[in-house]
């Protein structure tokens, strides 16, 4: 048997040390993240209601209630409008707050700051804030009822009524709350692919006639395709995983018009103790994070090459 030489030695060493380095993290994630998530996959397939007795198997009998589950499809539906509702908003409106705050002005950096304000709130403060806002006599109904228009005032929080047929009042008003949290973060993505723009493309095409409005549509968005692309899978993800605000301000309610499928999963697992069924339903939220998850990181790749080229 060949012995190795101290060459040999040498690259096995320079090849381990990097993972002995890794290691503690990898053992750290593996019993936080990697172990429970698994366990969390096998119970998804047994009963396990009473946790004083060891989970029984029952096969797919989960998924089959999740089926017809017509809660679940409620809460599904209600995540699915959060995206819809949410996500173009956040990638249109930060990308014009960044434009914005990039113009080389007096006091701009105090406008940055006040618009990155909301994104250093705590959740908690924010839900709470804003359920004021909302209330019977909170300062919304208060302002338009000093305008003459809805003199009953306006039940935000507790109202199942839809806008236009689709959209529960009340989740509306939830979603209306990660806009505002959110416009400031990715507004400062935007701002870092702004100011990577260099300033002769600007000059270039404003001596070719095209300035003011005009420039950001022949420039502007066409460079910043990979930001917007990148902003729309994060907040896409963020969307999908929303929980803080729905508990402070609605828990679900009315009639589970606000209730998502994060929301559905807490409660499932911490108020009806559910465990096995709690875990169907996070096995479901976990394929779909995963896809958009995926889906990051292949625009993450383009957008890594377009910048580089």
């Amino acid at each position: 048997m060949n012995q190795l030489s101290s060459k040999d030695w040498v690259l096995i060493k320079q090849r381990l040390t990097p993972y002995l380095f890794l290691l503690p993290a990898l053992i750290i994630l593996g019993l936080t993240v990697f172990w429970p998530a698994l366990q969390a996959f096998y119970l998804s397939f047994t009963s396990y209601e009473d946790i004083s007795q060891p989970p029984q198997w029952i096969g797919i009998a989960n998924f089959l209630k999740l089926w017809q589950d017509t809660v679940f499809w409620q809460t599904l539906t209600n995540t699915f409008l959060y995206l819809v509702g949410v996500v173009p908003i956040l990638v249109i409106a930060p990308l014009g707050l960044a434009i914005l705050v990039n113009q080389k002005l007096r006091g701009m950096n105090w406008f940055r700051a006040a618009y990155y304000t909301p994104v250093v709130i705590s959740m908690i403060v924010a839900g709470i804030a804003w359920k004021w806002l909302y209330a019977e006599n909170g300062l919304l109904n208060q302002f338009f009822k000093a305008l003459g228009m809805f003199p009953e005032g306006i039940p935000w929080l507790t109202s199942p009524n839809k806008l236009f047929g689709i959209l529960p009042i009340s989740l509306a008003s939830v979603m209306a709350v990660t806009v505002w949290k959110g416009l400031g973060y990715y507004m400062v993505i935007y701002l870092a692919g702004l100011q990577s723009i260099p300033g002769d493309v600007y000059e270039a095409a404003a001596i070719d006639g095209s300035d003011g409005i005009r420039k950001h549509l022949d420039i502007t968005i066409p460079l910043m395709k990979p930001y917007l692309a990148l902003v729309a899978v994060i907040s896409a993800i963020s969307a999908t995983k929303v929980f803080e605000e729905v508990y402070i301000m609605t828990q679900g309610g009315p009639l589970n018009s606000s209730k998502t499928i994060v929301y559905y999963l807490y409660e499932q697992a911490f108020t009806n103790l559910e465990i096995s069924y709690a875990c169907t339903i996070g096995l479901v939220l976990f394929l779909i994070i995963l896809g958009l998850s995926i889906l990051r990181l292949i625009i993450s790749q383009e957008s890594t090459d377009n910048i580089k080229v």
